[in-house]
């Protein structure tokens, strides 16, 4: 198979990044119902709804904006112009969804947790997506840098470059895997699994960007190693907890 994966169905050039997205979306959207229906809910239906359409809103706001900074001296072209407005990332999707979930909660007066559901249906999303964007190649901003490794791969252009999805690939099933076996065995308050899955996700892909080729940078660092950074912050009691706990003992 070549990279990048581009088939044709009668006559029509598939765009099958595009096509595993909605896929994402959709077998995400179903296995989150799945889980909820098998599970006690402790939100009400309607203000499980709210919740899920701050998500969607400020994962929406989120992945655009986080998408354009990543690049903001962009010249404002026609061309460059339609290319901002279809910049987006899944990390600024994920941080804009977490600030969507906790506005709708203040307004409906939502006090528990209500992350924990979403993590398996997050994991398999990105994992979708990150299939698409491996099959993409250089055709989408996900490849590494050029390297000499054993594990370079040519994405496209006749360069051997580290397969930054692949590496992500492998590094969710791990996630998963390592997740649904805490959730099973350990006793854990509501909500610190997703806690653990935005650390655990957010530390890696800092440390996966030194990877990329970014184009622009603050203070050495790539918008989104900044928005990780901001992400850890966020989290940092449990983050502290867990050194503290360790420790004490």
């Amino acid at each position: 198979m070549q990279i990048p994966f581009t088939p044709e169905v009668f006559g029509y050039t598939i765009n099958v990044h595009l096509v595993l997205e909605y896929l994402a979306f959709f077998i995400g959207f179903r296995y989150y119902l799945f889980l909820r229906r098998r599970s006690t809910d402790a939100i009400s239906t309607t203000n499980r709804l709210s919740i899920i359409l701050g998500a969607a809103l400020g994962a929406l706001i989120g992945s655009r904006l986080v998408g354009f900074l990543e690049n903001p001296l962009i010249e404002f072209t026609k061309g460059n112009l339609i290319q901002l407005l279809n910049a987006k990332t899944i990390m600024g999707g994920l941080f804009g969804g977490l600030l969507g979930v906790e506005l709708a909660k203040k307004i409906v007066g939502e006090t528990q947790r209500s992350g924990d559901l979403f993590v398996s249906p997050i994991i398999i999303g990105i994992f979708i997506g990150r299939v698409g964007c491996f099959l993409s190649g250089i055709n989408e901003f996900t490849y590494g840098k050029a390297t000499s490794s054993i594990f370079g791969m040519d994405l496209g252009d006749g360069v051997l470059r580290h397969p930054t999805s692949l590496y992500e690939l492998v590094f969710l099933i791990v996630l998963f895997i390592a997740l649904n076996y805490t959730k099973n065995k350990a006793v854990l308050k509501n909500g610190e699994l997703f806690k653990w899955f935005m650390i655990l996700y957010f530390g890696f892909r800092f440390f996966i960007e030194f990877l990329k080729p970014n184009v622009f940078y603050v203070f050495g660092l790539s918008t989104i190693q900044i928005l990780c950074l901001i992400c850890l912050l966020y989290y940092q009691n449990t983050i502290l907890s867990l050194i503290l706990g360790r420790k004490a003992r």
